[in-house]
C-alpha cells in the first residue's frame, strides 16, 4: 500500500508524468512506473545511469527521435541484451514510458 501511495503523488506532484489524455489510465501508469524501475532498471542502473544499458536520462535521449525509443522499447536491439517489450507493452506504453524517460520523471 505504501508503495502505490509512493507512485501515485509522484504521478500526482511530477510536473509532466500526468501526461496527455490519451495515456494509460493511473493503474496502467503504476505498473509502467514498477516496470521501469524494476526491469528497466536492471540494466540501465536504479538511477537510470547506465548499466548493462546505455543511460536513459533526459539528456542522453534528448537528441533521439521518438519513434526510435519507442520502437526499442517495443522490438528491442538485436545483437543487444535490450528485449523486445511489444508482447508486454502497447504502442500507447510506449510513448508514455519514453515521455516518461525524456522528462526524468518517475526516479
Amino acid at each position: 500500500m505504501r508503495y502505490t501511495a509512493t507512485v501515485l503523488l509522484v504521478i500526482v506532484f511530477t510536473p509532466g508524468i500526468a501526461l496527455a489524455g490519451d495515456g494509460p489510465d493511473s493503474v496502467r501508469q503504476d505498473q509502467l512506473l514498477y516496470l521501469l524501475k524494476h526491469d528497466c532498471g536492471s540494466c540501465h542502473g536504479m538511477t537510470r545511469k547506465g548499466g548493462l544499458g546505455p543511460p536513459l536520462l533526459p539528456d542522453s535521449l534528448r537528441d533521439r527521435p521518438q519513434a526510435l525509443l519507442v520502437s526499442t522499447v517495443l522490438d528491442g536491439r538485436p545483437g543487444t541484451p535490450m528485449p523486445p517489450w511489444r508482447g508486454e507493452l502497447s504502442e500507447q506504453d510506449a510513448h508514455w514510458l519514453v515521455e516518461v524517460l525524456r522528462k526524468g520523471a518517475g526516479l
